[in-house]
């Protein structure tokens, strides 16, 4: 170095060596007297902590509902010193709204890194982590009741209440929406497919209750083959999307990215993989111990209140573990992006219903556990009927605020009708299973 300056070579070394980890190795000081100043030091023990908590500051600043995450700690302190149930559900309730957010946000940020295929199958597997963690947990608590519920509640709440938003609010700002009617057919087969695997057990069980066959158990053995041939056909679909058929879902992708082409344009993915990693994992352990808390407190809060564990289930708890993905649904369809919402709407309760709800048919068969496909026969009949109403409406490829109208009208009747639907009807030989005889007969 001479006369105070340095040479192009030497400022890229200088530039180089800042910005690495290299701990004590050689980098710039100014003299101040007696003393030297370091602009910015690099070693690992001052580094490390400093770019931890810039990255948690800039996850938890992204998004407003990640104001909620003080209720986390609430919860969690709540459930350990044995609160009251309904304080403990309440905390943790509103605790899983932004950890889902974020457990959704480091998902597709590792997802983002992996390709279009791992990616997806990565966004498929863990787009509804918050469900499984809670059904798991009920699961293992032999609170079936609930698993079975929750799972109805997140295919109901998203074909009808977020499509419904999704048609609303976009036919608000838009005469009429168009959207890709043969993806939308394709997603409406599926889902076909999988009220038929809930409306044929329940059949079954109707025909053998009135014989002396051991119902029971001869349901158990149609759920566990139907819940590995549902997996089946879910991992068939992955790849239909993903892969052989592509090019079905191409034109929805190009139209995203051509709108949003500029805003992400030298944007760089806030979290690296190991970050995202690192992320996933503390998310997710506190998922489930909010979730444990959650599960713990309903049969408190059903003796308190007087809430059936259906209208837990099915209404409750899938708002939890699905808001973000409701507010994203709402926002890319006010936008007319209403490929991208059909897609996170029905294709959320696929995933719930050809992956989520086999698996824990097959994970209950593993504990000993009788997690079957036989659902209740009004259950199983407003999964029917919401899924035919569905596939009338997205049949043409168009939407407008009143078919929106129609889904949410739907919704609320339903929400209704599962509020005064008491948790012991339909377990026995009742009346529902004698009406269903009598209509086969």
């Amino acid at each position: 170095m001479s006369n105070g300056t340095s040479s192009p070579g030497e400022r890229t070394a200088l530039l180089s060596e800042s910005r690495s980890f290299q701990g004590l190795s050689p980098h710039p000081q100014t003299e101040h007297g007696d003393h030297h100043h370091h602009p910015k030091d690099n070693r690992v023990w001052v580094q490390w902590p400093r770019t931890v908590m810039r990255l948690a500051w800039l996850t938890m600043v992204r998004d407003y509902v990640n104001v909620f995450l003080i209720f986390a700690p609430l919860g969690i302190i709540a459930g350990a010193l044995h609160w009251d149930s309904t304080a403990v559900f309440v905390l943790n309730f509103l605790a899983i709204i932004p950890l889902a957010s974020m457990l959704s946000f480091a998902t597709e940020e590792l997802a983002a890194t992996m390709g279009q295929a791992l990616g997806g199958l990565m966004n498929a597997t863990f787009g509804n982590a918050v469900e499984l963690i809670v059904s798991i947990i009920a699961l293992k608590g032999n609170q079936i009741r609930v698993v079975q519920a929750s799972m109805l509640g997140s295919i109901l709440s998203n074909i009808l209440l977020v499509l419904g938003c999704c048609f609303f609010v976009g036919g608000l700002r838009y005469s009429e929406q168009t959207f890709n009617s043969t993806v939308a057919s394709t997603m409406s087969s599926l889902m076909a497919v999988a009220s038929a695997s809930l409306i044929i057990p329940a059949t079954l069980y109707a025909v053998l209750s009135q014989s002396n066959q051991n119902a029971q158990a001869n349901i158990l053995i149609l759920s566990h083959g139907t819940a590995i041939i549902l997996l089946i056909l879910y991992v068939m679909y992955l790849y239909f999307q993903l892969r052989s058929h592509a090019q079905l879902f191409e034109e929805a992708n190009s139209d995203i990215e051509n709108t949003t082409g500029a805003e992400e344009e030298g944007e760089e993915r806030l979290l690296s993989p190991w970050a995202a990693t690192v992320v996933l994992v503390i998310v997710t352990i506190l998922v489930a111990i909010c979730a444990d808390y959650l599960v713990g407190s309903i049969d408190s809060l059903v003796q308190k209140t007087g809430m059936s564990k259906t209208f837990i289930g099915l209404v409750l708890i899938p708002i939890v573990g699905n808001a973000a993905e409701h507010v994203t649904a709402v926002v890319v369809a006010y936008k007319d992006k209403m490929d991208l919402a059909i897609g996170v709407a029905i294709g959320s309760s696929l995933q719930i219903a050809l992956f989520v709800t086999p698996f824990l048919v097959v994970l209950g068969w593993v504990m000993n556990i009788e997690m079957t496909l036989h659902f209740q026969l009004f259950e199983t009949v407003a999964f029917f009927i919401s899924g035919l109403v569905v596939t009338l409406l997205i049949q043409d490829g168009k939407s407008n605020y009143l078919e929106g109208g129609m889904c949410l009208g739907m919704y609320l009747i339903l929400a209704l009708a599962f509020y005064i639907y008491p948790d012991g009807v339909g377990e026995g030989v009742g009346e529902g299973v004698g009406i269903l005889s009598k209509l086969l007969n």
